[in-house]
């Protein structure tokens, strides 16, 4: 790397979720640099935790491009967190110590949306492992539901796993019709019901959600009881993207790991106000770090 190259402004945007985290560098000319990938980091787990697996991602990131870890000393960071509305997490973490020259921290529903949208005005849904609607029209941001599994989050992975498991359950004791999906998801727990309240003991959100897959599988195929769960998360992301229709979004991204295998369930009219994605989470956190960058040098 050149003496100019060295001297060149860095960025590192960083999507930090339920299900893993990522991170990428670009120079000041918008070049990818590098990537990296860490695990979870949604603050339900912990601001630390959360926090050490972001440093992870931008080492690994850094280590892709070719940079020390030291190198994240010259980088503008945006973080987007899952969680980050929780009340406190905010000023935990920016009270924190923190390995880059600059860092902004910020909620990862905004990144999705301003990468979503290349910048413009928009808003997103996203059918992860935990749901919100979010969006951003004449620089207001307004934000639907995601206020956390399991008291929130509906239509999420999670919320379809929960689901699932007491519908098992309920099929298991007789007070339901047993079907293909009850029975493989009580085959998991070696059809033991209390075997399921020992898993539920210590499960988070990520890890009702790997229930999910199973639960589209058995949808696709028919499974009454999974259509049932499927067509109820439908009408939720429904509701979330009317709501953000009423508050000006004219143009609606659906993001997520399952998003493209809930998009056919949900009603005409919602699919019509539905956008392609432009970009990602991490485009978004990059845009807002220079953007934050370019405000700090000038002084604003």
């Amino acid at each position: 790397m050149t003496a100019a190259a060295k001297s060149a402004p860095l960025f590192v945007g960083v999507d930090g979720g339920g299900t893993g985290c990522r991170a990428r560098i670009e120079g000041g000319d918008g070049s990818l640099l590098g990537s990296g990938i860490a695990g979870p980091a949604a603050l339900r787990i912990g601001v630390d935790r959360a926090f050490g697996e972001v440093e992870k991602a931008c080492c690994a990131a850094a280590e892709d491009a070719g940079l020390g870890a030291g190198a994240l000393a010259s980088m503008h960071a945006a973080v987007g967190l899952a969680g980050i509305g929780r009340k406190g997490l905010l000023e935990q973490l920016e009270s924190r110590p923190h390995p880059f020259h600059s860092v902004i921290y910020i909620h990862d529903a905004t990144i999705a949306c301003i990468g979503a949208h290349g910048g413009r005005d928009g808003g997103i849904v996203i059918v992860g492992t935990g749901s919100v609607g979010f969006a951003v029209v004449g620089g207001r941001e307004f934000r639907i539901g995601g206020y956390g599994f399991p008291i929130s989050d509906e239509g999420s992975g999670a919320d379809l796993g929960l689901h699932a498991i007491r519908m098992a359950l309920r099929a298991y004791d007789e007070r339901a019709v047993g079907t293909s999906l009850t029975r493989e998801v009580m085959q998991r727990f070696h059809n033991d019901p209390f075997e399921a309240v020992a898993w539920m003991d210590k499960a988070t959100a990520t890890d009702y959600a790997t229930f999910a897959p199973l639960v589209m599988r058995h949808a696709d195929a028919g499974d009454p009881v999974a259509r049932r769960i499927v067509r109820d998360a439908a009408e939720q992301i429904d509701d979330l993207v009317r709501r953000l229709s009423e508050h000006g979004a004219s143009r609606v991204a659906l993001l997520g790991g399952l998003a493209s295998s809930m998009q056919p369930w949900l009603a005409p009219d919602v699919q019509r106000r539905l956008v392609p994605v432009e970009g990602d989470a991490v485009d978004g956190a990059l845009h807002l770090a220079r953007r934050a960058a370019n405000k700090k040098m000038k002084g604003q």
